[in-house]
C-alpha cells in the first residue's frame, strides 16, 4: 500500500476577503479559498482555525472531507462559529485528523481586470 498523501497541519499565512466585488455572484464575487484534497481511503475530519491581528482566533470551523474527494471551502461562506470577516487580515490553520494536502485561492475582483491568486499551503508537520 502507497504512503499516504498529504499531512496532518497546514498554515496559510495570508488571507483576506474583499469587501466588494465586480461582476456576477457567486462566480465573480472576490473570495478566499481553502482547497483541500483528501487522497486517502478514510474521511478526513478537518478544523480550520482563523487568526487576526488585533484579536483572539475565530473557530473551530469544522468540516468532513470524504475519502478520495476535494473540496473547495470559501471563507466567505464560512458562517460557524461566526462569519469570517471582510476587509481584515487574517491567517489560518488546518488540522486534520488524515493526511490531506491543502492549497490557498484568492478571486480579487474589486475591478474589472480581475486578479486570482494560488499558492501551495505551509505543510506544518
Amino acid at each position: 500500500m502507497p504512503a499516504p498523501i498529504g499531512r496532518t497541519r497546514w498554515a496559510i499565512a495570508e488571507g483576506y476577503i474583499p469587501g466588494w466585488s465586480h461582476g456576477p455572484a457567486p462566480e465573480m464575487e472576490s473570495h478566499e479559498t481553502v482547497c483541500i484534497l483528501n487522497a486517502g481511503d478514510e474521511d478526513a475530519q478537518v478544523r480550520i482555525t482563523v487568526f487576526f491581528e488585533d484579536r483572539e482566533p475565530a473557530g473551530p470551523y469544522l468540516f468532513t472531507i470524504p475519502a478520495r474527494r476535494t473540496r473547495h471551502l470559501r471563507f466567505n461562506e464560512m458562517k460557524a462559529p461566526e462569519p469570517v470577516p471582510r476587509e481584515t487580515p487574517f491567517a489560518s490553520v488546518i488540522e486534520s485528523d488524515r493526511p490531506i494536502v491543502v492549497q490557498h485561492t484568492r478571486l480579487d475582483s474589486r475591478q474589472a481586470e480581475n486578479a486570482l491568486l494560488s499558492t501551495i499551503a505551509y505543510a506544518g508537520d
